[in-house]
């Protein structure tokens, strides 16, 4: 049977783009997702409706490769329908106007913050600042921020401490030119995670031309004669057709398909013997992701429960050209109760600290052609030194901020982690414990990046479309030419919103 519009992988962008596109009842749209698919929010599991912590019970699996110290480092991507949109933490925050706006000078044309404004607004409900020029009130993502009167003690405190050190007040950090400390933006309502699953697709679930089709992994696609026609399953299931085929499936899955499909290095693919269909040295390559980091203290046991993290505070590090895109997350953690060996008194709270706009850049390639073998993932954390120069400032910022009242009165005693007795001033220190305790802040993009010439390492144009093959596109993290200064999954479903507006023909 053949579909209109095939869709690989039923997460962020995935949910999206068959909602969107299913709207025309004359398509039909097939959507492939590798998970399980929960219909209704009472059919989900505990751990998958808490929208105040994220959760790893759906996941890939997927490990980075060993840096130079050995270490490895979990890379969680959610494999179930609405993908980390599912299993994240539910912030819902768009970065910065210059991060678009540089997509759109790299050659994007159409991906400038003018541009991708209305998408950003067409996919929201935001319930505090409603139908204005920054907002959207009628989308299916309900976007909410948490009040003064529902902080815990310690984002309350947090908070007053960081206004109290001069940070700029930032109670939208989705307008335009925010920075400071403010309410994280999220799509949790009632304590559920509004997942793409739970929102979009919900809508369209009816849909005699939709047909959704979960557990279902995807080995790669087939193109004949400069054409992709067919996806075909993994474990020798019937090749399904399309006219259209759409790869949602991330920015470690995307990529892999595309090299066991034979489109990707040549020297890469003919290393698998893999036939090659195009050479696409991008497809890979370009790896951006967000280093995490964090500034552990003890606190009082017996501190109320909630969600994870209530207050953000984005700052520049060197302090200067404010236009730029902020380029330092400090992400107030709630209390939390652990173990003897943890902290003396029973209980931690944490700074955790994100450069979100990195220089370093890594890669994916095959492990092997098997599409059950994981792929060879390199983060490239922190690698580029002036990474690690603005992490030692989020590290004094982070600190900074623990010792000013009243944040300061429920410190109960040293620091914990990354750098216990090292100064503020000593940076090679301060330097070698980043480097021993970084992780992943699990927001991967670029692996499949959107540029103009393919030869400068570009894999899709503007419209999604893969350089030099017909009928198949790239709709997701993956084809972001560099990373936003936020978490990357409203960006994410905001790239499947406009994408399914071309794919309509209504942009």
């Amino acid at each position: 049977m053949g579909y209109d519009v095939a869709i690989v992988g039923g997460g962020s962008a995935g949910c999206v783009l068959a909602a969107r596109l299913s709207e025309d009842r004359s398509r039909s749209v097939l959507l492939l997702e590798a998970g399980p698919d929960y219909r209704r929010v009472e059919d989900l599991p505990p751990e998958i409706a808490d929208g105040s912590v994220p959760t790893d019970s759906h996941d890939w699996g997927f490990r980075s490769e060993p840096d130079e110290a050995g270490r490895v480092e979990a890379l969680l991507r959610g494999r179930i329908m609405g993908g980390c949109s599912s299993t994240n933490a539910s912030m819902a925050v768009r970065g910065s106007p210059a991060d678009y706006d540089a997509w759109a000078a790299s050659g994007n044309s159409g991906w400038s913050f003018e541009d991708v404004l209305p998408f950003f607004r067409s996919i929201e409900r935001d319930l505090d600042f409603g139908d204005e020029e920054w907002h959207g009130a009628h989308g299916p993502l309900p976007i909410r921020r948490e009040g003064t009167d529902e902080l815990l003690p310690v984002q309350a405190a947090a908070l007053e401490a960081a206004l109290a050190l001069g940070y700029p007040r930032a109670p939208d950090h989705n307008r335009p030119g925010a920075v400071g400390a403010g309410p994280w933006p999220v799509n949790r309502v009632d304590g559920v995670r509004m997942s793409t699953a739970l929102t979009f697709l919900a809508s369209a679930r009816a849909r005699p031309n939709l047909t959704v089709r979960p557990d279902t992994v995807v080995d790669r696609v087939l193109v004949d004669g400069g054409r992709a026609t067919r996806i075909a399953p993994v474990d020798g299931g019937a090749p399904v057709e399309a006219g259209l085929i759409v790869l949602a499936a991330g920015a470690y899955a995307s990529p892999a398909i595309l090299l066991r499909s034979g489109i990707g290095p040549l020297d890469d693919l003919e290393e698998m013997s893999i036939p090659v269909v195009r050479d696409a040295a991008g497809v890979g390559s370009n790896l951006v992701e967000h280093a995490w980091l964090s500034v552990d203290v003890p606190t009082s046991p017996g501190q109320p429960r909630g969600p994870l993290s209530q207050t953000l505070v984005t700052a520049h590090a060197d302090g200067t050209d404010l236009a730029a895109a902020p380029d330092l997350q400090l992400i107030v953690a709630s209390a939390q109760t652990v173990g003897p060996e943890v902290s003396p008194t029973g209980a931690v709270f944490f700074i955790g600290v994100s450069v979100v706009k990195p220089r370093s850049r890594g890669s994916l390639r095959l492990r092997s052609p098997d599409p059950h073998a994981a792929p060879v993932i390199d983060p490239a954390f922190l690698r580029d030194p002036d990474d690690v120069r603005r992490a030692i400032e989020g590290i004094r910022a982070a600190r900074r901020l623990l010792r000013t009242r009243p944040l300061a009165d429920l410190v109960a005693g040293p620091e914990l982690t990354p750098a216990p007795g090292v100064k503020d001033e000593d940076e090679r220190g301060l330097a070698s414990a980043i480097r021993a305790t970084y992780g992943s802040y699990y927001h991967p993009v670029g692996t499949c990046a959107m540029g103009p010439d393919p030869d400068e390492g570009a894999v899709v144009d503007a419209h999604g479309r893969v350089h030099g093959v017909e009928g198949l596109m790239v709709v997701d993290a993956s084809i972001m030419p560099d990373i936003p200064s936020a978490n990357t999954n409203l960006p994410t479903i905001m790239i499947a919103e406009r994408m399914a507006a071309r794919i309509r023909g209504r942009d």
